[in-house]
């Protein structure tokens, strides 16, 4: 059975929406895009690395897909565009059409929840997400989350979609790791802790 790793940045008051570029989420007129980029630093990299494990697969909803699919598969090969290109990735939409364009790239249709839910079940590897925020908020409302890793920057923003929007469902998680970096970010890694 798999696990589902979500990694997210965050601001301190909860925002993921747009952390790495101007234009990548402008929904609801958010115009902070890129928030996140001034305080990363290489030393962030093996910390998520090794949260992400050494057998793992990319789980991802459209928005992130169709954002990743479109930078990574045209960057010149290093490590991270070569993990990432390799991977092997399951998308959650119902609006995507066959075939995908990204390489090793598998349409899962249906509830986002149940669809998971079902793949965990029958996948050896990790399932790791980045961002797809509304993905992670409906599997977190049935406890398909087991690890959240949360870059925690230091800084808000005031407006902007969060992990934790009004509604969500109470949770319990147990912090497993913590790990300052130099630029004032945070890593914070957590399990859900059932009852």
């Amino acid at each position: 059975m798999s696990q589902v790793v979500a990694i997210e940045h965050l601001t301190l008051d909860g925002v993921y929406q747009a952390p790495a570029r101007p234009d990548e989420d402008r929904r609801e007129g958010f115009e902070f895009g890129g928030w996140a980029m001034g305080a990363n630093a290489p030393e962030m990299q093996p910390v998520i690395g090794a949260r992400m494990g050494s057998s793992w697969s990319l789980l991802a909803g459209r928005v992130t897909y169709e954002d990743l699919a479109g930078i990574w598969p045209k960057q010149p090969p290093n490590p991270i565009s070569d993990a990432l290109n390799n991977a092997e990735k399951f998308v959650i939409s119902n609006t995507l059409a066959e075939p995908l364009s990204w390489v090793n790239s598998t349409l899962l249709r249906g509830d986002g929840a149940d669809t998971v839910e079902g793949l965990k079940k029958r996948h050896d590897k990790r399932l790791v997400i980045f961002g797809s925020g509304a993905l992670v908020q409906s599997l977190m409302q049935r406890n398909l989350v087991d690890e959240l890793v949360l870059q925690i920057h230091p800084l808000a923003l005031g407006k902007g979609r969060r992990l934790f929007a009004e509604g969500s469902p109470i949770a319990n998680f147990r912090l497993i790791e913590s790990v300052p970096i130099s630029t004032g970010v945070v890593i914070l890694t957590y399990q859900l802790a059932l009852k």
